[in-house]
């Protein structure tokens, strides 16, 4: 049986009744980040953004089918006000928020690969630097249960699962699409990515009903 979190979730599971006019202006600002990187031709930023948020799109459908094998919880569920809840630990605040987490953490990243920050290659230091900075929000955003963990393997007691399962991952992959050496590859890896995304939305969502 769904938790009570799980159950409120699911009461405001795409339902459009929630719409609130502020997500128009965040979608703008969302959009103009990348206008603003596009018109520079900064393809590196602009796909590792776009790695991010398809990559927290996989995982989210993932979380989305524990829930439909457990009929338990989710890893995490968004039960909270929202404009929108497209997926049981989704809100389009979320949504929008990781469309430009991936630009605003390759912004930060030297220009040198092989530069080492306290004797650490960087890439892999500002991963975990910056996973943990997740980790760290989330928490907080449970705390006030705006983000919400049943699991007693999967909470605030436990946040190394949380950074090695989620957040290192994600992370790691838009570093991984930035400092691809063509445009084309970051190209193929993304739009792969959010194909798979696609697909699993259409058949598990819209016709098997499954998240």
């Amino acid at each position: 049986m769904p938790t009570p979190s799980a159950q409120r979730a699911l009461s405001i599971l795409r339902d459009g009744s929630q719409f609130q006019w502020y997500v128009i202006p965040i979608f703008v600002l969302v959009m103009y980040v990348y206008a603003c990187e596009i018109e520079r031709r900064n393809w590196n930023l602009v796909f590792a953004g776009l790695m991010l948020w398809t990559t927290d799109w996989f995982f989210e459908i993932l979380n989305s089918f524990v829930f439909h094998f457990t009929n338990y919880t989710p890893l995490w569920g968004a039960p909270g006000k929202t404009a929108y809840l497209p997926l049981i630990g989704l809100n389009i605040e979320i949504c929008l928020n990781f469309a430009i987490l991936g630009i605003v953490f390759a912004k930060m990243l030297p220009p040198d690969k092989s530069l080492k920050v306290l004797g650490v290659p960087n890439r892999p230091f500002f991963a975990v630097v910056y996973a943990i900075i997740c980790v760290f929000i989330e928490i907080l955003l449970n705390s006030v249960n705006a983000l919400t963990w049943d699991y007693s393997w999967w909470n605030a007691r436990a946040p190394w699962l949380i950074f090695l399962v989620a957040y290192l991952p994600l992370v790691s992959s838009s570093i991984w699409v930035y400092d691809m050496k063509t445009v084309r590859r970051k190209i193929v890896t993304v739009v792969t990515l959010l194909g798979l995304d696609v697909v699993c939305l259409v058949v598990f969502g819209a016709l098997l009903k499954w998240i």
